[in-house]
């Protein structure tokens, strides 16, 4: 004689249709009182009471039941679509193309539940064959967010991203720095094109390139104020940038920075330059009041900075256009300065550095090869 399952041991038939045991199980009540029914099928009667029981006791641990069919591709996809909510712009757009590019054709079609550290580590160990550092990180970043928000979603009992450290990449191109003579070629090269104001405020003031194309007029001031006590410089405020919300990168990045009479005769070049192309646009022209703009007004995109400076600075002797980038212009800032015997302290107070330690660790780059202050004061010590 067939017993009766017991109360709570779920249900266990035959479905003609699909020619598989379905295994079915309780696991709570709606707010409204309708029965929450998770099902579980198999081939055979102990395929389907296996995966039952996983069912009761992820249930008797206090888990939801995830769907046995979600994926690594799915939980990625949710976390694209509500968890990147307020983010910037950028953010979402490289954060889409890591994963779209990356994450869903390699490890998309994975359950969820059966994705491993293993996996992960293989994944990221073939992708650092080709990729930098930086971009791997990147990855491991998105992936690990998208399960953690899974996670906390009851889809996976845990986190196996958080478990897996990043190897290092694929070396990329290191930044550098302009000597003092390529400096005067970039400027000299520049002089006669729209980049020429831009390209001497950056390599002048050590200004980043995404507080110079958030740079107003009214955050210029070329005549500055002689009879104040102490008397005021021309200057120009760096208080905004292109980030999200409109921030500098840092608190200690908003900063005045002093004119010197190069940047002043750049500047007036740059107002009766933007005057022309002003009555050229017309009724085409935007209104934005920036420093750095288009033809037509608008903002500066990043692609367009690149190519404009890699063509302003196509003649300078010495320099290949197609090795630099405007944000080494900044670099070449620090290092100038350095070179020049301005201490440390003050350069890092100049370009907006909450510490010394990023001045000197990243961005000054003709250090000194011989230190010369022990033998000096030795000579001093025993003279």
């Amino acid at each position: 004689m067939t017993t009766r399952r017991s109360r709570g041991d779920g249900g266990l038939h035959w479905d003609e249709q699909r020619q598989r045991w379905i295994a079915s199980v309780t696991v709570g009540y709606t707010p409204a009182g309708k029965r929450i029914v998770k099902k579980a099928s198999g081939k055979t009667k102990t395929e389907a009471k296996a995966k039952l029981k996983e069912i009761l006791r992820d249930y008797e641990d206090g888990l939801a039941i995830a769907p046995a069919d979600y994926t690594v591709e799915r939980a990625v996809n949710d976390w694209l679509t509500y968890g990147l909510n307020g983010r910037d712009k950028g953010t979402v757009t490289a954060c889409t193309i890591l994963c779209n590019t990356h994450i869903i054709p390699a490890l998309g079609a994975r359950k969820l539940r059966d994705l491993s550290a293993e996996d992960v580590d293989k994944w990221l160990a073939e992708k650092a064959k080709t990729l930098s550092t930086r971009t791997l990180q990147g990855l491991h970043s998105c992936l690990n967010r998208a399960i953690k928000r899974a996670m906390a979603r009851d889809k996976v009992k845990r986190n196996v991203v958080a478990l897996c450290s990043v190897p290092k990449g694929k070396a990329g191109r290191p930044s550098k720095a302009l000597t003092f003579a390529q400096a005067e070629a970039v400027l000299k090269a520049a002089e006669g094109s729209r980049m020429y104001a831009y390209i001497v405020l950056s390599l002048l003031t050590g200004a980043r390139t995404e507080e110079l194309r958030a740079l107003t007029w009214d955050h210029v001031d070329m005549d500055g104020d002689s009879n104040a006590n102490p008397p005021v410089p021309p200057h120009v405020a760096v208080w905004r940038s292109v980030r999200a919300g409109g921030d500098t990168k840092t608190r200690k990045s908003r900063r005045t920075l002093a004119l010197s009479k190069r940047c002043l005769d750049a500047l007036q070049r740059q107002r009766e330059q933007q005057k022309g192309e002003r009555e050229a646009a017309g009724e085409k022209w935007q209104a934005n009041n920036l420093v750095f703009a288009s033809k037509v007004g608008t903002p500066l995109d990043p692609s367009h900075v690149r190519r404009d400076f890699r063509n302003a600075i196509k003649d300078a002797e010495g320099v290949n256009p197609a090795e630099w980038t405007p944000r080494e212009l900044r670099h070449s800032f620090v290092s100038l300065l350095s070179d020049n015997g301005l201490p440390l302290e003050e350069i890092s107070r100049l370009v907006g550095h909450s510490s010394t330690a990023v001045t000197e660790a990243v961005y000054r780059k003709q250090i000194r090869p011989v230190l010369q202050s022990g033998a000096v004061a030795m000579d001093r010590i025993f003279d």
